[in-house]
């Protein structure tokens, strides 16, 4: 780990003197564009973060959303995409567990996950080893903490062959008794490390995600991967339960990015204090540990916390009541200065403030993006529905999240597979909708419109199940910002997130960026994921399966332009993306509303491969759909903010809608377990069972 040149400069010049080796490497790693956000943070600014119910917004280690005047509600979002290539499995654990303790830091205890993954051609072998280490990892982790995975979703690119992207969001319960914050609240405190011991595993992690990867990585880099324990963190869970119960810590960080040295110096600067830490006391697994790795190992399951001095005995006492490691590390100071002590001599004295929020800003060229122009295949009617809907990207997704426990915590109210999953918020009477994603053609095609149009996706995933959006949290992917056009890409899609969420009225309460996804395959698409809850009356809710009881309407209108679609990912040609909708917060609006209708029995968005695959999902054993559509085109486009309801009261629900959104009869949903599709322009059909609709959407079988 070496500090570059003008920040050595910058760091000498202020410290009037040349860093020890264990300060220019904390300052090498709080500094790295991984917990800096040097290339991004400016460009941040445009999101909006406030509202009503927001009670803690962007800053900490997760944000906090209120459900009544009791319940709130812990949020967060994190990125483990390097480390997921060079070992899946502890990559992709090891970023469960680092999301989870973000939400148990601010008092919160988790019930819920989404995870959103990213990887290279499904055809080829590389990319298929590396989803199976992932989901292996995020499957036997969550499990064993007890915390259900209930949204996400998987998409394949040949673009991210050689830098996959494992994102995991997750929620937690908390109330304004309970609530704690990162933020260190005066000096005499004790700061006491709770968890598994300091080992040497993800030494330098923050600097290594904040490079793009090399050939050599899977070798290279593997010391900077750490290492999961699943049953720690289960027991660390619940330990916070009894300390956050017990009112016994004042403040608390997740030791994650730049270990002990991130998260104790970045505590104490929030609260404008100091601190003095003993490296010594700091209990470890491996003999001969220097004073950096000590700081900046990034072992997981390990909390650092903010106790008052008559409180440190009962600390350790619930620490040893569930076989936790425990050590009094330090205290706060009134100085502002962060000094580490270590075999009897000072190895860090630096400015608190300085070293956890003093790294400067890049100033980067970019250069704008712009739209493909059309140049549209001919498209085949039949070739093309089994094409898109045997794609790994609109196939079942049934292969990932059967591996994950998505019903323990006894609140799952409804399963992944549809637009969105529901948790059961008994203490406030309502559900929890929760989804996760985003669509890398889109964004490749047309970043801003595809990032805006993802802000409208996971809104209507939300509307679709009769929530009304709550919040959001963001996780932005991109390559080296270095380049240009990359920086480009990754300026539109920032804008776009933050344009459609605000014109949503939904607030960005928190997030991630992780840059430097660039290998030697090139830089990955523009990734803007998108995790967002919101709020139902209700347990239950529409789901997508077809009832065989009513008509079949399509709100939103038909769509022609295919830009961004998984036909054309599929079978080559461009096209720009399609019109984004006028005042989609009133259109997100009334999808909830009629989505709430008494009359309405089943209810899908139209997202990725287009109407044909939102047609072929709702589809199943008890039921089907006759529809007709005006050309092929409408089939395939992928225009957001469209839903298709089958409804026993039209009028009922036109009149719900108004005039918000176009109503267009399509067909009917039948007791007959087929998809009948006719193109009137063409004179075409197209006809397929359930068994045949199944093969199909197998894809992802072929996994494991």
């Amino acid at each position: 780990m070496t500090l570059a040149d003008p920040d050595l400069e910058l760091v000498t010049d202020t410290l009037d003197r040349e860093p020890t080796r264990p300060e220019a490497a904390l300052f090498e790693n709080l500094w790295s564009e991984h917990c800096a956000y040097r290339s991004s943070r400016h460009l941040l600014g445009a999101f909006e973060s406030d509202g009503e119910q927001v009670v803690v917004g962007p800053g900490d280690d997760a944000a906090v959303v209120a459900l009544d005047e009791e319940n709130y509600v812990a949020f967060g979002i994190e990125s483990h995409n390097h480390p997921s290539y060079v070992d899946p499995y502890d990559g992709a654990a090891t970023g469960v567990g680092g999301i989870v303790r973000d939400i148990i830091s601010m008092g919160a205890y988790p019930i819920g996950l989404a995870d959103s993954l990213y990887v290279g051609d499904f055809d080829e072998e590389h990319p298929r080893y590396l989803l199976e280490g992932i989901v292996e990892g995020i499957s036997d982790y969550g499990n064993s903490i007890g915390v259900p995975t209930i949204t996400g979703s998987t998409r394949f690119h040949p673009d991210y062959e050689g830098n996959p992207l494992v994102n995991v969001a997750c929620v937690g319960l908390v109330d304004d008794e309970r609530l704690l914050t990162a933020e260190a609240s005066e000096p005499g405190n004790k700061l006491v490390l709770v968890g598994n011991a300091t080992g040497r595993d993800g030494l330098g992690g923050a600097s290594f995600a904040s490079e793009d990867l090399g050939e050599d990585a899977e070798t290279e880099d593997r010391p900077a991967v750490q290492v999961g324990d699943p049953y720690t963190e289960k027991l660390l869970i619940e330990a916070n339960e009894k300390l956050v119960e017990g009112d016994l810590v004042e403040s608390a960080r997740d030791l994650g990015a730049a270990g002990l040295g991130g998260a104790s110096s970045e505590l104490i600067a929030k609260g404008g204090l100091g601190a003095d830490i003993d490296l010594d006391s700091v209990h470890l697994r491996e003999t001969n540990m220097n004073a950096m790795e000590i700081l900046l190992a990034e072992s997981q399951e390990r909390m650092v916390y903010e106790v008052r001095p008559e409180n440190v005995p009962s600390v350790e006492s619930v620490a040893d009541t569930f076989d936790l490691e425990v050590s009094v590390i330090g205290e706060t100071t009134d100085t502002g200065r962060y000094v580490c002590d270590f075999e009897g001599e000072t190895v860090v004295d630096v400015p608190a403030e300085f070293v956890a929020d003093g790294a400067p800003m890049n100033d980067l060229p970019s250069i704008e993006p712009t739209q493909p122009e059309p140049d549209l295949p001919a498209i085949d009617l039949e070739s093309a529905t089994e094409t898109v809907i045997s794609s790994p990207n609109t196939a079942s997704d049934e292969w990932v999240y059967r591996q994950y426990d998505h019903e323990v915590g006894t609140r799952t109210a409804l399963r992944p597979g549809d637009d969105a999953g529901i948790l059961a918020i008994r203490e406030a009477d309502q559900g929890l909708a929760f989804t996760s994603g985003t669509e890398p053609t889109w964004t490749e095609t047309a970043p801003y419109e595809g990032a805006y149009a993802t802000a409208i996706e996971n809104a209507t995933n939300l509307a679709a199940k009769g929530a009304k959006p709550l919040a959001t949290v963001d996780c932005v992917n991109a390559g080296n910002p270095e380049k240009p056009d990359v920086y480009g890409e990754f300026a539109a899609i920032v804008d776009g997130l933050a344009d459609g969420c605000s014109d949503l009225d939904i607030p960005v309460v928190g997030g991630n960026v992780s840059l430097y996804n660039d290998s030697n395959v090139g830089p990955i698409p523009p990734t803007p994921t998108l995790a967002m809850i919101g709020t139902a009356p209700s347990f239950d809710a529409p789901t997508l399966a077809a009832k065989g009881a009513g008509e079949l309407v399509l709100l939103g209108g038909f769509e022609e332009r295919l830009g961004g679609s998984e036909l054309l990912a599929q079978i080559g040609g461009a096209d720009r993306f399609p019109e984004l909708p006028e005042n989609p917060k009133a259109r997100i609006e009334a999808i909830k509303t009629v989505a709430g209708l008494d009359s309405t029995v089943a209810v899908h968005d139209v997202s990725d491969g287009g109407l044909i695959v939102t047609l072929a999902e709702m589809v199943h054993e008890a039921g089907g759909v006759e529809v007709n559509v005006p050309n092929a085109k409408t089939l395939f486009s992928e225009a957001p903010g469209r839903i298709v309801v089958e409804t026993t009261d039209r009028d009922a629900l036109e009149s719900a809608v108004g005039e918000t959104l176009e109503v267009l009869d399509i067909g009917s949903a039948t007791a007959r377990a087929k998809l009948d599709v006719t193109v009137d322009a063409a004179e075409e059909t197209v006809s397929y069972d359930t068994a045949t609709l199944a093969e199909f959407r197998s894809t992802l079988e072929a996994l494991g």
